[in-house]
């Protein structure tokens, strides 16, 4: 048991980590260099870098500003909704920070290639906060704020509050740099948001099938004999029949669909299968539950 933990924590420091190394690579590598404001705290460093540029030698570090945005919004998340909000954050926060500062950003290989910049920096930024997100971490930044302002106004959603502020801050970016460079970088936040669900989903999703047939004891047999899966068996009424039927349920991963679908047809190949999506599946065989 104590090691089945102690590889569970690996396993979560290790998301946390490589997940940070990769947003740290898709802001220093290629929305800083384009200037591109995709929201954020991250995004606000970019806009204060260039800024401050204009007073002072290649401007304030990008993790120098991430880092003095976090540290008050983390004392005030403390002080509003307790030591335990942040714990999770506090780790990817300090990762986060430590690899803006080691990821050089003084690097441009995209030329002026806009499009390439918003696809590239997306997909990279995606997997990182997927990452991040599949062992249940933050990085703080505008998340954070925004749930700490919903303590205030709990009549407004986080998303919609965390909507705000990202919009704020991208327009602050249209101001420093331009429409065209934020049409580009609202490209780059539509990406991102569907590559980090969509690693969230490759994480977590399995398919659940519903098999009729004439044939479910042989069907649920082959079920548990071949792919080692629990079947349940449903009892159901065919209403056009007015029989009574006998319905099997089962989850299997997603690569085990294909052989689920070819083992039914071979024992019954008239057979009706449902197949959807399971949102994630805990229990024996799948994801095990921890608090």
């Amino acid at each position: 048991m104590e090691m089945h933990v102690y590889k569970n924590k690996f396993t979560h420091y290790i998301l946390i980590i490589v997940g940070t190394i990769l947003m740290a690579v898709s802001v220093n590598l290629v929305y800083e260099p384009m200037e591109m404001v995709t929201g954020g705290l991250s995004g606000l460093a970019i806009v204060i870098k260039k800024l401050t540029g204009l007073v002072i030698e290649d401007g304030i570090p990008i993790w120098i500003t991430n880092l003095a945005l976090n540290v008050p919004l983390f004392i005030a998340a403390i002080l509003v909704r307790g030591k335990t909000f942040v714990k999770h954050a506090f780790l990817a926060e300090i990762s986060f920070t430590l690899a803006l500062a080691l990821v050089p950003s003084d690097i441009n290989f995209l030329g002026h290639d806009y499009l390439l910049a918003a696809v590239f920096g997306g997909v990279i930024g995606g997997v990182g906060i997927g990452l991040v997100f599949a062992a249940n971490a933050s990085t703080g930044g505008t998340d954070m704020l925004a749930m700490i302002i919903h303590k205030f106004i709990p009549y407004h959603t986080v998303p919609r509050i965390l909507i705000v502020i990202d919009a704020i801050v991208v327009t602050i970016g249209i101001i420093s740099f331009g429409i065209t460079k934020a049409l580009y970088a609202i490209i780059a936040v539509y990406i991102t948001a569907k590559i980090s669900d969509s690693i969230l989903e490759g994480l977590k999703f399995a398919k659940m099938a519903y098999i009729i047939s004439e044939h479910y004891e042989k069907i649920a047999e082959r079920i548990i004999a071949d792919l080692d899966r629990g079947v349940t068996g449903i009892s159901a009424t065919g209403m056009y029949s007015n029989k009574e039927k006998k319905m099997l349920f089962c989850v299997v991963s997603k690569k085990e669909i294909v052989e689920l679908k070819e083992l039914v047809a071979e024992v019954d190949p008239r057979a009706f299968i449902i197949v959807s999506d399971a949102r994630e599946v805990m229990g024996e065989g799948f994801r095990e539950y921890r608090q």
